[in-house]
């Protein structure tokens, strides 16, 4: 450096060019070099322990806070976090199955030798705890969790206690309340012993649709176990005699105190016959006792708090955090109690045994997803701006957006019309045109449609000449009587060309197909609805005269049998899940 400056203060001297460039380069970094050993370094290390009292808590996820930088404490407590911003302020949670979040705040970076506290978690189930409130009272959900709640509040889990089909079909009666007489019973005797039978429904009296009441008025069923589970931890109940958080069905409190939901050894199910609460472990806490308090349990590992906590005289403040992760709540697992169950061992709601036979539920698919990531998506936005904090002025810190998940889990018409794939071509031969139609569920992981029974799917296959005139089908399948009977203009399409999807059950007793009270006891008829990754196809040959011919192909979502829907008086309309029109 003196040698080149000796050069260019020589009289009469001018350096080449490319020595400019090198004297500009050596000033470049001597004031790099000089500004960076001013600033100092800008990122450190937290080192420490991980303790339950005195003890060290070995196999704990300790994270510096709203960031993936991490680590495991070893067999004695022990961990290092390194990379982390340096500075004041520094924020680090600690986390294990069966503990508490742990939070350690205010800590300076670099900081070593700090200790973070974890405490365990009760886990077993407290029956006298009160449910807290989505959004009524002094500490509601919503107080805190603003965002997340008033998702949750659009959701059909938390109107579960008041859905009017919910509620015409258990008691009996239309959405007006006009009631259906009970059913009437006949003895028999069979090589199985002797039975009371349902009878078919009279239909000379009053009519309103069927419901569990009807059937059994000295039963309440087993119904709440899902609808309002909080209410039937005990045995289920009358939906009507419901108080509290139990008024708005499967609330927030419910699904944040699940523990542990149990399965079948040989069948990686839950017992047909047991659904929702009757299957699942709660972590209610005995809030009255000294030894636990409150407890939310997540998907998240680092716990928020507005407690301002206690100087831990290793550094930082430690944090008293009431919310603990649980990894089951990441897991498909998580929504099998409600989502297969059955009556008289027939099994009805299959979605999850659907999911778990698919390749989404094989972890080393390149397919494998959860209910959560198609259901509870991530990121979610909430007032059209994408959620970064779900607890913000209480505690919450702002995180990545990908770790928030949607809690509207309401099956919406965008949502049926993303689950498969519909394709249509059509072509003369001779004098007929060939109309066909292929269905792929490439994009759901259960059957479409899934669950209730009552669930189907249309697909309508229309050709018209230039008059608007219906053409002949001379080969191809047409709807069953159950799309209903009547005029199409009003959504009636049984025996017009196309196709059905469903789950159809027989009723033994009776002989009732579909049945609609698939409560009572039941085989399966038929199945032909479209499984993970499957597809049907179909073909329609009409008759034309020669004309211009305008086709048209619509799948139809239909949440319950037409005459079933008019009797209970449901608003339900239809959902087109696709549509094509091709002229010739």
């Amino acid at each position: 450096m003196k040698h080149l400056l000796k050069v260019l203060n020589s009289k009469g001297n001018h350096p080449p060019c490319h020595l400019n460039l090198v004297f500009v380069l050596c000033i470049y970094l001597f004031v790099s070099a000089c500004g960076s050993s001013s600033s100092g370094p800008t990122t450190g290390s937290i080192s420490g322990f991980v303790k339950d009292g005195n003890e060290p808590v070995a196999g704990v996820t300790v994270t510096f806070q709203g960031t993936y930088i991490s680590a495991v404490s070893d067999s004695a407590g022990a961990f290092t976090l390194r990379g982390v911003p340096a500075g004041n302020g520094a924020r680090i949670s600690a986390w294990k199955e069966g503990y508490y979040c742990g939070l350690l705040t205010e800590l300076v970076v670099p900081a070593k030798d700090v200790v973070v506290s974890l405490r365990r978690h009760q886990l077993t189930d407290y029956e006298h705890y009160e449910w807290v409130s989505p959004e009524e009272g002094q500490g509601s959900c919503v107080q805190c969790h603003p965002a997340l709640t008033e998702m949750a509040m659009q959701d059909a889990h938390l109107k579960a206690a008041v859905n009017p089909r919910f509620l015409s079909t258990y008691y009996g009666q239309d959405t007006l309340g006009n009631q259906s007489p009970n059913t009437t019973y006949k003895t028999i005797t069979t090589q199985w012993g002797t039975f009371d039978v349902p009878q078919p429904y009279d239909r000379t009296q009053p009519y309103f649709g069927p419901g569990w009441r009807i059937d059994f008025p000295d039963s309440t069923g087993n119904c709440t176990s899902c609808h309002i589970p909080g209410a039937a931890t005990k045995g289920d109940v009358d939906p009507r005699s419901v108080t509290g958080a139990d008024k708005y069905g499967v609330h927030c409190d419910f699904c944040h105190k699940v523990g542990y939901v149990h399965l079948e050894q040989n069948t990686g199910l839950p017992p047909v016959t047991q659904p929702g609460v009757q299957n699942i472990d709660l972590f209610r806490p005995n809030i009255f006792s000294d030894l636990w308090s409150q407890l939310f349990m997540g998907s998240l590992a680092d716990g928020n708090a507005l407690d301002g906590g206690v100087p831990s005289p290793d550094g930082g403040i430690n944090v008293i955090t009431f919310e603990a992760k649980r990894t089951l709540y990441s897991e498909s697992r998580y929504c099998a109690p409600c989502h297969y169950g059955g009556f008289w061992g027939q099994p009805v709601y299959t979605s999850y045994a659907e999911w778990a036979e698919s390749p989404y539920a094989d972890k080393q698919s390149a397919s494998y997803k959860t209910c959560q990531d198609c259901h509870m998506p991530s990121p979610t936005l909430y007032k059209g701006k994408v959620l970064t904090n779900i607890a913000p002025g209480k505690g919450g810190i702002e995180r990545n957006p990908s770790q928030l998940h949607s809690h509207n889990m309401t099956v919406t018409p965008e949502l049926l019309r993303n689950s498969l794939t519909m394709d249509a071509s059509a072509s003369w031969i001779g004098s007929e045109i060939k109309v066909d139609v292929t269905l792929t569920n490439d994009k759901t992981g259960h059957h479409v449609p899934t669950d209730s029974p009552w669930r189907h799917m249309i697909l309508l296959v229309e050709a018209r000449d230039s008059n608007g005139n219906m053409l002949t089908l001379k080969s191809g399948s047409t709807l069953p009587s159950w799309c209903g009977i009547g005029e199409a203009k009003d959504g009636y399409y049984a025996y017009m060309p196309g196709k059905a999807f469903a789950k159809v059950l027989r009723e033994m007793w009776t002989d009732v197909v579909p049945a609609v009270s698939y409560w009572r006891h039941t085989t399966l008829e038929s199945d032909n609805r479209l499984a993970a990754f499957a597809t049907d196809k179909s073909s329609y040959t009409f008759q034309s005269s020669g004309s211009p011919v305008a086709i048209t192909v619509t799948l139809i979502y239909r949440r319950a049998f037409i005459e079933m829907m008019q009797k209970k008086k449901w608003d339900s309309p239809d959902i087109v899940m696709a549509h094509k029109k091709i002229s010739l």
